[in-house]
């Protein structure tokens, strides 16, 4: 074997191991990059399961749920096509499943008061959430402007309810102490909390339905009435429901 061959020889080796390595280099920056997106995936999806479980379910309206599902069913399709070992199959029945209770309109709503500052703290973390997914769903193209605008100003204006509810339940809880000037100031806030939304008008119906109540217990101080027990007026009640009670938003504007 001549010095020619032999270099050939030895050139060819080392280029079939370049290749190799080559090869064997794309591969796994290919596996690293599918175990990456298979990753982002995969919390992508329970990101908005924590949002549909952990969200008070009055908060929650049918086009921001469907809005979600959508989005988990995406995830499960782009998950089947990287050939995942997570329970991909399982988690799109159970979206197809809420889905269809929501379109059918026999989905349970499950109401959750905003009694304590975890609680409202909680309930904020998860509306900021929120507010990222369908924000990212309208860079991505997944929603169009006009979806996205809506919803984004109604999170908005979730953030200002959770903390008038937080105001509400620490106004009752005065009340229950006789400490009605605490109680009134307590309502002040959450009429302040609930105007921040100022061009939502049931939320204007609310700081109306707020100074009310403020009257309502102002007059109870000026008269010298026992205020010792815990009273429920007709406007707690309905702010207990105020996302869903037809009454409420159809009811007329309280005087100033």
């Amino acid at each position: 074997m001549n010095t020619t061959t032999i270099i050939l020889a030895l050139a060819t080796i080392v280029l079939i191991s370049i290749a190799v390595l080559v090869v064997s280099q794309m591969r796994e920056k290919a596996r690293i990059e599918r175990v990456r997106r298979t990753t982002a995936l995969e919390d992508n999806y329970k990101r908005c399961a924590s949002l549909l479980a952990g969200l008070p379910g009055q908060y929650l309206t049918s086009e921001i749920k469907l809005l979600l599902l959508k989005r988990m069913e995406d995830i499960c399709n782009d998950l089947s096509g990287l050939k995942s070992n997570l329970p991909v199959e399982q988690w799109r029945e159970s979206a197809l499943q809420l889905k269809a209770l929501i379109q059918e309109n026999r989905e349970e709503v499950q109401s959750v008061k905003i009694d304590s500052l975890d609680k409202a703290n909680e309930v904020k973390e998860l509306l900021q959430t929120l507010f990222k997914v369908i924000e990212a769903m309208h860079k991505s193209g997944r929603i169009d402007s006009k979806t996205a605008q809506k919803n984004l100003k109604y999170i908005l204006f979730l953030v200002h309810k959770t903390h008038a509810d937080l105001h509400v339940f620490q106004a009752r809880d005065f009340i229950r102490q006789n400490e009605i000037r605490k109680a009134i100031h307590a309502y002040h806030l959450a009429s302040a909390e609930i105007g921040k939304s100022k061009d939502n008008p049931l939320a204007m119906k609310a700081v109306k339905s707020f100074r009310t109540r403020i009257k309502e217990l102002e007059a109870r101080v000026a008269g010298g009435e026992d205020t010792s027990s815990e009273f429920d007026s007709q406007l707690d009640k309905q702010w207990d429901n105020f996302l869903h009670d037809d009454d409420w938003k159809k009811k007329a504007d309280y005087d100033d």
